[in-house]
């Protein structure tokens, strides 16, 4: 069985996100700022992993680790050794600067190679967990989400990358073999959120500059091939394994109640499972279209809450 640890981070807003996201992508929140988990996902994946380590040893002690570290044939390469520490109180939180300090020589010194502090070749990092030691190669996350930001098309009430990536996480958390689609794409900011990730994703759109602006910012990031159509949702006639729905919304005028049913019951025709992004109380709307919440979240910014539901 193989078994990864995740070192997490989110800011006060977005903590409800990321452990949302973990749920999906995990089938557990973890604790602190660290997870435990058999599923292996790419850290760059997710605007909250920073790292993971692909667990190799496991030990009672620190010694027990040093020990196992000293068997490793690096071929030659150069290495790098990290104390890691998920920031909590209590035995697997946080190391103070000189105890992590000591702790890395007392590993690295036993290893055999040529530790390199600056452009390692390798990676490894150990961490506390359970009362446990656990020692393996790290896989660094990238803020890849961050590159999106500078795209050509913007639009002020357009969800951020980051909050994107994380929704389209948790509408897609195994890619393969699962369609989705964003049937209100806007200006396609989780379209490439979600292609970027290798998520299989169509695109449609009623404003005819939304959808233009949409294709623009999907070529200049590689994904031009992405098919976003123009039209009303309530015309989809094709199926979907799931559909991410940001509904419709401007600060001077609400959408109204009867469209929001009739949009999520044509939701509900086209697609079995709905990731719904919303500013409004729409918990009557869902129920009315049929639709079980099946997990929430909220994401602030300032005064302004978005609410997160995944709806089946």
């Amino acid at each position: 069985m193989s078994l990864y640890y995740y070192l997490t981070a989110s800011s006060e807003e977005e903590n409800e996100l990321r452990r949302m996201e973990a749920r999906a992508l995990f089938g557990t929140e973890g604790g602190g700022g660290a997870l435990l988990s058999e599923a292996k996902i790419d850290p760059s994946r997710s605007p909250f992993l920073k790292l993971r380590v692909d667990v190799r040893f496991e030990a009672a002690d620190l010694s027990g680790i040093a020990e196992q570290a000293a068997t490793l044939d690096l071929a030659g390469a150069t290495f790098k050794v990290l104390a890691l520490d998920n920031g909590a109180t209590g035995e697997d939180g946080k190391f103070d600067y000189g105890e992590k300090r000591a702790m890395e020589r007392e590993i690295g010194g036993r290893m055999r190679g040529t530790a390199d502090m600056r452009e390692p070749d390798r990676i490894f990092g150990f961490a506390r967990a359970g009362g446990r030691w656990l020692f393996g190669e790290c896989a660094m996350g990238e803020a890849v989400w961050l590159r999106h930001n500078d795209k050509p098309r913007k639009y002020s009430t357009a969800l951020s990358t980051r909050v994107a990536r994380a929704v389209a996480n948790i509408a897609v958390p195994r890619p393969e073999g699962v369609r989705a689609i964003d049937p209100c794409c806007g200006i396609g900011t989780v379209l490439v959120e979600a292609r970027s990730m290798g998520i299989d994703i169509v695109g449609r759109e009623i404003n005819p500059l939304a959808a233009t602006g949409a294709r623009e910012n999907l070529a200049y990031f590689g994904y031009g091939d992405t098919k976003v159509t123009l039209g009303d949702m309530r015309e989809i006639e094709e199926t979907y394994d799931v559909a991410i729905v940001d509904l419709p919304y401007n600060l001077c005028s609400v959408l109204p109640d009867g469209e929001k049913l009739a949009m999520l019951r044509s939701a509900r025709r086209f697609a079995r499972r709905v990731v719904l992004v919303t500013v409004e109380d729409v918990d009557r709307f869902v129920a009315g279209a049929g639709f079980a919440i099946v997990d929430r979240c909220g994401v602030s910014k300032g005064k302004f809450v978005r609410t997160v539901l995944v709806c089946e």
